[in-house]
């Protein structure tokens, strides 16, 4: 495991919010520099760009509050978003003759475990571009306070990602998580509280990516270094071909280099399978075998493909069993929050609140919180291992086989085994330059259905999620 935890840590304190302007100012001019050369975005094209200037004009003459609810297909959308508020919507304003006050910002929502492995300086980075952290798998009132003040009262609008974490897909969009739905409720108690009559808006905001020039010289490279680190022999294209063929890849796949790239990331996913496998039957005792039953007998392709993600369905709930019955977690609910409980229960016992002193410790007390912090640290790599493969489907490569396509996959693979080679999966390869499309969308109402809330908080919450999933889905291309 990359830099594992051998010590345990006093508790994680909050990162307040501190917006300087002097680092805003900072990176707004770094910041186109930066997404063209290191984040390899050479395009970025906006849609309805007008929409978010007319809700800035409206909050900046304290009539409405809102939150930018935005997708989080990758690590980069941050760094995107952040453009567009500071380097794009000034432009657009100028050009409607609509004056907005500098700075055009936003306070993102971010989680509070960026800092422990991307570093304290990005901890202190985002405190001083008024970012708040929150704390996903419990109840963080620290953070929920934090929250709750900036929405109603804060210098600027609200930004966040609701599906809460990355999933490595343009094209797929995991389950919302209520949170945003319930933060603009919350906006509206406190307005009314404050005898305020701001009306609250949550903004889906789509974000798109795609390669300027299909990398599929870099994808091949690609692939051939993780068959060499998984151990899988040389390729015969003319094998590889010959069984694309009998299975049917030639009908969705025509080009003959495409149909090959296919039929090795299949080969990949075959191989790797059995071995993950086989780890944890042998050496974690799980149960691995899984129901045939709902295999389709039609074409062999789509049969293997869902072969391959119905074991891994059950590989995951494996890895993730291997965690939970560690840290006595039942469990309950989706993969994604068996791995927020999971990551929660792990910092628990590493971040322990009961030891705000740790050097007060006797050598024996310290040395035990430590075997507890590093055996936690390990259990945690199984969920790790989980996270990128949650909304993996089997059938989204050969769906529509496009080259993003192929390297979103592809790269979910190599964070796999990235991480089972003990390294740390970030940052990720980067196989060519890519072009972002961010869609902004029509603002939802949240003081609209403030009504619906009164009289039934669990269905007002659950609608206005729906209609939010509903909105960023509209927004794929």
């Amino acid at each position: 495991m990359p830099n594992p935890i051998t010590q345990a840590q006093p508790p994680l304190e909050f990162i307040e919010p501190n917006f300087n302007p002097l680092v805003y100012k900072t990176t707004q001019l770094l910041q186109p520099a930066w997404v063209r050369w290191r984040a390899k975005i050479a395009d970025v094209e906006v849609s309805n760009p007008e929409v978010l200037v007319e809700l800035y004009r409206q909050f900046q003459a304290d009539k409405i509050r809102f939150m930018m609810a935005f997708r989080h297909p990758s690590t980069n959308d941050p760094l995107c978003m952040n453009y567009l508020l500071s380097n794009y919507l000034g432009k657009v304003a100028k050009q409607k003759g609509i004056k907005l006050q500098s700075p055009i910002h936003a306070h993102f929502i971010y989680d509070r475990g960026i800092p422990l492995w991307a570093g304290k300086g990005v901890g202190w980075y985002y405190a001083q571009m008024g970012c708040t952290p929150i704390r996903r798998g419990k109840v963080d009132l620290v953070g929920l306070r934090s929250i709750r003040q900036l929405f109603a009262s804060g210098q600027f609008p609200m930004a966040a990602a609701p599906e809460g974490a990355t999933n490595g897909h343009n094209e797929i969009i995991s389950p919302i998580e209520p949170g945003i739905a319930q933060f603009g409720f919350w906006c509206i108690e406190d307005l009314l509280k404050a005898e305020r009559s701001q009306q609250v808006m949550i903004l889906p905001i789509g974000l798109q990516y795609h390669y300027l020039s299909t990398p599929w010289e870099a994808i091949a490279n690609l692939l051939t270094q993780l068959e060499a680190d998984s151990g899988l022999p040389p390729y015969s294209e003319a094998d590889l071909k010959q069984e694309a063929e009998q299975e049917g890849i030639v009908s969705s796949l025509t080009d003959p280099q495409q149909m090959i790239l296919y039929k090795r990331l299949i080969r990949l996913g075959e191989h790797l399978l059995p071995l993950v496998e086989q780890f944890y039957a042998k050496f974690y005792h799980q149960d691995l075998t899984f129901s045939k039953q709902n295999v389709s007998p039609q074409p062999v392709l789509f049969s293997t493909n869902q072969n391959l993600a119905d074991r891994l369905q059950v590989l995951m709930n494996a890895a993730l069993n291997v965690a939970e019955q560690y840290f006595a977690i039942a469990p309950k609910g989706t993969l994604t929050d068996r791995c927020r409980r999971l990551e929660q229960a792990g910092w628990d016992w590493i971040y322990r609140d009961d030891l705000k002193n740790v050097e007060h410790l006797s050598p024996v007390e310290k040395g035990l919180a430590d075997r507890i912090a590093e055996e936690a640290s390990l259990r945690l790599w199984h969920m790790r291992l989980v996270e990128s493969f949650v909304s993996v489907t089997g059938q989204y490569v050969i769906e529509k086989p496009t080259g993003d396509r192929f390297a979103e996959i592809l790269l979910i693979f190599w964070d796999m085994v990235t991480r089972i080679k003990g390294e740390v999966p970030f940052p990720r390869p980067q196989l060519g330059v890519q072009g972002v499309k961010i869609t902004i969308g029509q603002p939802l109402s949240v003081s609209d259905q403030w009504e619906t809330y009164k009289a039934n908080r669990r269905q007002a919450v659950a609608g206005l999620t729906q209609d939010l999933q509903t909105a960023l889905e509209g927004m794929i291309f």
